[in-house]
């Protein structure tokens, strides 16, 4: 029983995160989870959260 319980907080959790980066693609995200979210990337030309430039 508690084997179950525990599948079914995984498969939740697990719904939750693909749920909030579907929502945060549909709304235009570029990074979702980096800091600097609405001010980089393809909006301008940096990467964002990492040293190596993105392609265009």
């Amino acid at each position: 029983m508690v084997n179950i319980i525990i599948i079914a907080l995984l498969v939740i959790l697990e719904g939750l995160a693909v749920a909030y980066l579907y929502r945060s693609k549909k709304k235009g995200k570029t990074c979702i989870g980096c800091p600097y979210n609405g001010s980089c990337g393809k909006k301008s030309g940096e990467a964002c959260c990492s040293s190596s430039p993105q392609k265009k």
